[in-house]
């Protein structure tokens, strides 16, 4: 099969498209026809090996252990484990797993859904890693209600326009954060109000936030605070400063030091993926109430130009690869 692969880490020049050998599946695995894969950030620190913390977790010190990238999936069942009963060849699924960018991925059964019926499979590929930190940084670390003011910063990007949705399907009064060639796009997906970073500060405004989610930002804690409710919550998820050794890892680890000595809730995470969240996902998607935002697709050969593109920090929504 045709995959894109990297023996070293390192830029978007590292990945190669090759034939390699289609992956095994044990008894509770899917094998999956990649019809489209999302891309996310996660692909390119992985790549990239930075920062180096991510080495050091098993992904491999002097070299990627898992040569392929992609945790995002979209397409029809190829095969199934002897242990697998709820899918079977041909059924069209949505998911994640690893090794994406290739024309076949393995994926455990715990982590596949049924493809939503209103989207096509570029459109699936772009949900589960995106949406499901989405939906768990609000619902179970924010643990939004209806009613509430909830403040999104990072509105236009991947993990942003599910929020904006999500916390609007909750009942939230949403506010999006994001620069001005993206305002119209947030306010488009139900944000009700939107900040124009480039010319508003958050913490300037007035407006205090029962909740606020914030994607790969750098504003210092102490910032943030001041735009909360006296008893608001703050989320963090992920961050892209901090320097090569641990990223952005620092600020989560001051906000969960400082958490029990304030009167905020400071919180982190790490999303997971899990079938009864994207069944969730699904359901909302189906209903109408929530809708990926693709900006730009790529076919499988162009992969490092995806990346490149991602990198750039000019997507508005997702960036997805066609296989």
């Amino acid at each position: 099969m045709k995959a894109i692969v990297h023996d070293t880490y390192g830029s978007a020049d590292v990945l190669e498209l090759r034939e390699i050998d289609r992956p095994e599946i044990g008894d509770d695995d899917v094998l999956v026809r990649v019809h489209a894969a999302g891309v996310d950030r996660g692909a390119w620190h992985l790549m990239m090996g930075l920062p180096y913390l991510v080495r050091i977790m098993g992904y491999g010190i002097r070299a990627p252990k898992t040569r392929v990238r992609g945790t995002d999936v979209a397409g029809r069942v190829e095969a199934v484990g002897k242990n697998v009963t709820q899918f079977e060849a041909g059924d069209e699924v949505f998911g994640i797993c690893p090794g994406t960018f290739a024309e076949y991925a393995s994926a455990s059964k715990d982590k596949l859904e049924p493809k939503p019926a209103n989207l096509t499979f570029e459109q699936a590929a772009a949900v589960p890693t995106s949406a499901l930190t989405a939906l768990q940084g609000l619902r179970d670390q924010g643990e939004v209600q209806a009613g509430q003011t909830v403040l999104i910063i990072g509105a236009s990007g991947g993990v942003g326009t599910f929020a904006v949705q999500l916390a609007t399907a909750f009942g939230a009064e949403v506010t999006g954060v994001c620069s001005t060639t993206k305002v119209d796009l947030v306010r488009s997906i139900g944000a009700d109000h939107v900040i124009d970073y480039t010319r508003d500060e958050i913490a300037q405004t007035g407006q205090r936030y029962d909740l606020i989610l914030d994607i790969a930002g750098n504003r210092s804690l102490s910032h943030l605070r001041r735009a909360l409710t006296p008893r608001g919550t703050l989320v963090i998820v992920g961050g892209e400063e901090g320097g090569r050794w641990i990223g952005g890892v620092d600020r989560l680890l001051r906000a969960l030091v400082l958490s029990p000595f304030v009167s905020h809730k400071l919180r982190t995470f790490i999303a997971m993926g899990n079938k009864k969240d994207l069944r969730f996902l699904k359901e909302q998607i189906e209903a109408g109430k929530v809708a990926p935002v693709i900006d730009r697709t790529y076919p499988l050969s162009e992969v490092p130009e995806a990346i490149r593109y991602l990198e750039a920090g000019h997507a508005r929504g997702k960036v997805v690869i066609t296989v």
